[in-house]
């Protein structure tokens, strides 16, 4: 008996020690693991390559920490795998810059005691953060000429005694778009700071500035400003000038539509830009160069099948550049005067963002995600990229599901992209259920990159056994001017169907996916946020009979009300709709989801935050309550206190990611028939509540 029980025993061991040693079952991902994932979102390279400081995204757990949105992080590497934080915690960090000798980081922060954002300095080589420079209000952005003589920042001016009294005293009318507060540019004398408002000397330009650069020698100043703060004219009207240090005009870039990065050349003669090709392409994607001295910028591209992202110059005639092209992206170079530019780094790796280069432009960092993992450092060191941090080694555990670039034919013959996830244990040969995820825009893409968060549920409902689909339409950015422009004055598309337009791309593709057997036609689903919420309520309505489940979110469904709640009208006319309203009512209404309603047979979830400007959430309450009256189909409509165009709070943005799984759960592989309940079922002692 005891020579069994000896064996058993042994056995026992044996047993366990071999479990021990077998991995654990990898899983699919789940919406309480996207609350976790962290990212790096800004990397900047000292001017030696020798350091990286890069900031990370740190979400709160909506279980256990006071609700917020996520925190930023300062951190430092200096090799692969070799990094330490900075500036961690509850902190919020962002426009990291290094000193010139590289000895130390430059940030914006509201810290301690702080009233307002202040910039602040920390040494490389140890020791603690300091602050340099704070004004009476916060510091949205600022630079530090090369030489460490001067700062410039940009901030709005303080509020009046007068205005603070008036409003103690109850007066707090709002005057729409009157009561306008400018940012504006100071600037002062520096040498290590601390600089506070009574050393600053306001620059008198007559703009709302939203970045500024200083000129290599420090005596001049690039702006980008707007005639007003709106947010239609800092799309639509921002362009690029160059002011001495006194404020006085020097030269005026005539950008020629929307404005995005733009750098000075390393001997001042010069700025590179990105810019809009004319003032009704919707995105800026050219790369362009100007004297500083001003007037008509060179388009070294013109009618390049792309778009250019982020620029830098790596020598006196030479500019480094990260292009997009369809789902892909790459990192290369070319001369200041234009010509064949010289590939780096070639599509299908990683899709890279945030370039910074050394003083030499040898080296470079980059953020950069895949579709194993959200963004991360990657360094460049003059012939490959290497991979130099890992914020989510968690991952690891985690089955991800296969992700591939894929393309279809429109019905008019146009060719379009997009971005497939294969059910997790994907057979060939048997049909599952489709989750469309629209982009919004319409001027943005997808990337054959990490495409799930708590909006977008790609890993997630792929590990569900869903097909998801992020489908790249006409009038997506990545493919060149013309395809952006495509989609212009043909809202959604044609409505008789008959030929290609916007939404009906996405028909295309679930026939294609159909065809292909991947997908069972019967149970498909359509998700998306503002122009992609625009899809999702369009085909709950004119396209009813294409889906079986709908998720709205922060979408459009009258195309007449929401031009005269929107804050951004001036750029939907021109480079969205092409046409005034007044001049066209009946074609806006014919594009507008809530004319359909009567034919809806989609049941639709409609989300939207309160506080959205944006997309105002009047649009969601005007779809919600015309189906609901009609009562053909179940309708939710759910709203977000102080959340606005999109949910930034850690528990808004879980409780979203809960509600969009479950009702497609619930309508293309569930019952269907009435909603779900409307309560979530949430982990109560998580939370540190009691159950009912």
């Amino acid at each position: 008996m005891r020579m069994r029980s000896m064996i058993r025993s042994a056995l026992m061991l044996l047993l366990l020690a071999m479990l021990a040693l077998t991995p654990a079952m990898a899983r699919g991902m789940t919406a309480e693991d996207v609350t976790k994932l962290r990212s790096v979102t800004s990397a900047k390279m000292s001017p030696d390559g020798k350091h990286v400081a890069f900031l990370v995204s740190v979400p709160r757990d909506p279980y256990d920490d006071d609700d917020g949105s996520a925190w930023t992080e300062l951190h430092v590497a200096y090799g692969p795998g070799k990094s330490r934080p900075f500036v961690h915690g509850k902190v919020n960090v962002s426009g990291i810059a290094w000193s010139a000798d590289g000895g130390a980081i430059f940030y914006r922060a509201k810290r301690h005691d702080d009233e307002h954002t202040a910039v602040y300095k920390i040494p490389v080589d140890g020791g603690e953060s300091t602050k340099v420079a704070e004004f009476d209000t916060s510091i949205s952005s600022f630079d530090i000429s090369a030489d460490g003589k001067r700062i410039a920042f940009i901030a709005k001016a303080k509020e009046s005694k007068s205005d603070k009294k008036l409003k103690k005293k109850g007066f707090k009318a709002k005057v729409v778009e009157e009561q306008l507060r400018f940012s504006r540019v100071w600037v002062a004398e520096f040498n290590g700071g601390p600089v506070d408002a009574d050393d600053a000397k306001e620059l008198e330009l007559g703009l709302s500035v939203s970045a500024l650069r200083f000129s290599p020698n420090g005596k001049q100043l690039a702006v980008a400003g707007a005639p007003t703060p709106l947010i239609d004219d800092e799309y639509m009207k921002t362009r690029l000038r160059v002011v001495n240090l006194e404020g006085r005009t020097l030269g005026e870039i005539e950008n020629p539509g929307k404005l995005g990065n733009f750098a000075w050349s390393p001997d001042g003669q010069a700025l590179a830009l990105i810019s809009a090709e004319d003032l009704n392409d919707p995105n800026a994607g050219r790369l362009m160069v100007a004297a500083a001295t001003g007037g008509q910028p060179l388009d070294l591209f013109r009618g390049l099948l792309a778009d250019i992202e982020y620029i830098e110059w790596i020598g006196r005639s030479t500019l480094a550049f990260v292009i997009d092209k369809g789902t892909e992206s790459a990192y290369a170079e070319v001369g200041s005067d234009g010509g064949d530019y010289e590939m780096h780094m070639d599509y299908g790796g990683p899709i890279w963002a945030g370039m910074s280069h050394a003083a030499d432009g040898k080296r470079a960092a980059f953020v950069a995600n895949t579709a194993e993992h959200p963004g991360e450092l990657y360094v460049y060191d003059g012939s490959k990229a290497t991979r130099w941090t890992d914020h989510n080694p968690w991952l690891a555990d985690i089955e991800l599901a296969e992700q591939e670039s894929i393309t279809w034919k429109a019905r008019d013959g146009k060719e379009i992209e997009g971005v497939l996830n294969y059910p997790l244990g994907y057979k060939k040969g048997k049909r599952y259920p489709l989750i469309h995820v629209v982009h919004g825009g319409p001027e943005s893409h997808y990337s054959n990159g990490w495409n799930t968060n708590y909006s977008r549920p790609g890993q997630v409902a792929a590990a569900q056994g869903y097909a998801v689909l992020h489908a790249n339409y006409r009038g997506s950015t990545g493919r060149g001017v013309e395809f952006s422009k495509a989609s212009q004055a043909d809202y959604a598309g044609d409505i008789t169907g008959k030929k290609g337009g916007e939404f009906l791309d996405l028909v295309d593709a679930i026939d294609h996916l159909v065809n292909e057997g991947l997908v069972d036609r019967e149970k498909v689903g359509i998700t998306g946020a503002s122009y992609g919420g625009f899809a999702s309520a369009w085909g709950a309505t004119a396209l009813t009979e294409h889906y079986a489940a709908s998720v709205m979110f922060v979408g459009i469904s009258d195309q007449i009300s929401k031009f005269g709640t929107t804050d951004i009208p001036n750029e939907m006319f021109l480079v969205h709709a092409r046409r005034w309203p007044w001049d066209y009512w009946d074609w806006f209404m014919e594009r507008s989801p809530i004319k359909y309603i009567e034919q809806a047979k989609t049941p639709i979830l409609i989300m939207h935050g309160e506080d959205d400007t944006r997309v105002h959430p009047s649009q969601s309450m005007e779809l919600y309550r015309y189906l609901k009256t009609v009562g053909n189909v179940p309708v939710r409509l759910v709203l977000y206190p102080g959340e606005g165009h999109g949910n930034r709070k850690a528990a808004a943005r879980y409780d979203y990611s809960l509600r969009l799984m479950r009702w497609m759960n619930h309508y293309l592989k569930g019952p269907g028939g009435e909603p779900p309940a409307h309560e979530l079922e949430l982990d109560a002692e998580k939370l540190g509540v009691d159950k009912d």
